[in-house]
C-alpha cells in the first residue's frame, strides 16, 4: 500500500502568533481554502494547537462537501438554520461552521447531530475545541427533527455507508463489504432522509453525502428523494476534473488512487414539497448533549467570542502544555490565586485553578492525552 497522504484544515479563527511548523512544504487542497495537505504526518498527539481546536485533521475528499455547502449557499441570505445530521466525529460540522461564518458572520445556527451516544460525546469535544458558540451538538433520531416542520434551511447528510472508498485504508471495510451490505445500506439511507425530510424547508436544500462508490447508494438514492419525496436535483458541476475528481450524474465521485484523498460522494437537491406545519418548539427538540458545568464551564476559554479579560491568563512552552493535555499537576510561580486560562502561541488551551503551591488541572478527563510525554 502507498503512502496515504494527510491533510488538515486551519481555523481561521483561532491564529497562533507564529507559523505552524507542520505546514512546511504543504500543498493546498484544491477545493478547501483552509484544507493543506502535508508532507508528512506528524504525531498530532504531541501538538498543542491541534487539541486546542488550531486545525481539524480531515482527509481531503471530505472536505468537498464542505465545497459544495460554500458553492450552493453562496446565494442564499442569513440567518441561516443548517442540521449536520449524522455529524461525527465532527469534521464536516467544523468545516460549515467556518464556512457559515466566514460568510455570515454570527448569523447562523448549526446543528451537529449524532445518534450514537458514545460517538456524540466524541463530536461534542471536537466542537467545544473548535470553538464556534453558534454550534449545538444535539444526539436525536432523524425523525426527531420532523416535528420541527420546515425549520431548516439546509440538511447535511454524510449517511451511513458501505464504505467502499475506505477499502484502501481499512481493512475492516473491505472485509465487512458484500452486495447484501449494499442494499441494506441504501434502504438506511432512503429512510434516513425520509424520516428528516419534514425539517427542511421548502426551497431548502438537501445535501447527501456518502464514502462509498456504489450507484445505488448514490445517484439512485438522490433520484428516489427527489422523485418520491419532492425535490429537483441540483446539476453537479466539472470544476476539478483536472484533480481527479469525478462527474456522476447526480454529483460528483472522488475515487481513492485518483485523486490523494480517499473515496467520497457528493450531490445535492432543492426541496420542493411543501414543509409541514411545526408541531414541537425547538427547544424541546435541539437539546444540547452536553451542557456546561453548573457554576463554571471549562471550556468557555476555547470560545472564539471568549472574552480575554475574564480571567488571567499565563503563557507556557510546549512541554507544560502537554503536561496540561496529560492532566499532570501544574506550578505556576507568580500567578494569581484562583482560575487562570493558560496559553500556548497566543492560544487558550484551557482551565487550572490556582491554588499556591499547585494548580489543580481542569481539563475534562475524556480529553486527557494517554500518550508518554
Amino acid at each position: 500500500m502507498t503512502d496515504i497522504p494527510v491533510s488538515i484544515r486551519l481555523n481561521p479563527y483561532k491564529r497562533p502568533n507564529s507559523s505552524l511548523p507542520i505546514l512546511e512544504g504543504a500543498s493546498p487542497v484544491p477545493w478547501s481554502q483552509y484544507g493543506r495537505i502535508l508532507v508528512q504526518r506528524p504525531s498530532f498527539t504531541l501538538h498543542p494547537l491541534f487539541h486546542a481546536g488550531c486545525y481539524y485533521v480531515q482527509d481531503s475528499s471530505a472536505m468537498f462537501v464542505g465545497h459544495i455547502f460554500r458553492r450552493l449557499c453562496a446565494t442564499m441570505e442569513g440567518p441561516l438554520k443548517v442540521l449536520d445530521l449524522c455529524a461525527a466525529p465532527g469534521g464536516k460540522t467544523t468545516d460549515l461552521a467556518t464556512s457559515l461564518r466566514d460568510s455570515f458572520g454570527s448569523s447562523f445556527l448549526l446543528v451537529s447531530n449524532e445518534v450514537m451516544k458514545q460517538r456524540a460525546a466524541v463530536l461534542a469535544d471536537n466542537v467545544a475545541r473548535w470553538g464556534d458558540s453558534n454550534v449545538t451538538v444535539t444526539s436525536a433520531d432523524p425523525a426527531a427533527f420532523a416535528s420541527l416542520g420546515g425549520f431548516f434551511d439546509v440538511i447535511v447528510a454524510d449517511v451511513p455507508c458501505s464504505g467502499e472508498g475506505m477499502f484502501r485504508k481499512d481493512a475492516r471495510a473491505r472485509e465487512e463489504w458484500s452486495p447484501d451490505v449494499v442494499r441494506l445500506c441504501a434502504a438506511r439511507q432512503k429512510r434516513i432522509i425520509a424520516d428528516v425530510w419534514p425539517a427542511l424547508r421548502q426551497g431548502g436544500l438537501l445535501i447527501y453525502s456518502t464514502c462509498t462508490y456504489n450507484d445505488e447508494e448514490n445517484d439512485a438514492n438522490l433520484q428516489w428523494a427527489a422523485s418520491e419525496l419532492g425535490g429537483e436535483i441540483i446539476p453537479p458541476i466539472d470544476e476539478f476534473s483536472g484533480y481527479g475528481v469525478r462527474l456522476t450524474s447526480c454529483g460528483n465521485l472522488l475515487k481513492a488512487g485518483e485523486v490523494l484523498g480517499e473515496g467520497q460522494w457528493v450531490g445535492a437537491l432543492r426541496k420542493t414539497a411543501a414543509a409541514p406545519s411545526p408541531k414541537k418548539s425547538t427547544a424541546s427538540v435541539i437539546k444540547p448533549f452536553r451542557l456546561p458545568a453548573v457554576g463554571f464551564d471549562p471550556d468557555s476559554c476555547l470560545s472564539i467570542d471568549y472574552d480575554r479579560g475574564l480571567y488571567p491568563s499565563v503563557e507556557v512552552d510546549k512541554q507544560t502544555a502537554l503536561k496540561f493535555y496529560h492532566r499532570d499537576t501544574i506550578v505556576l510561580p507568580g500567578a494569581p490565586q484562583g482560575y487562570i486560562v493558560l496559553t500556548y502561541r497566543g492560544v487558550a488551551l484551557g482551565f487550572v485553578k490556582n491554588i499556591g503551591s499547585r494548580c489543580n488541572n481542569l481539563l475534562p478527563k475524556a480529553r486527557r492525552i494517554l500518550m508518554d510525554i
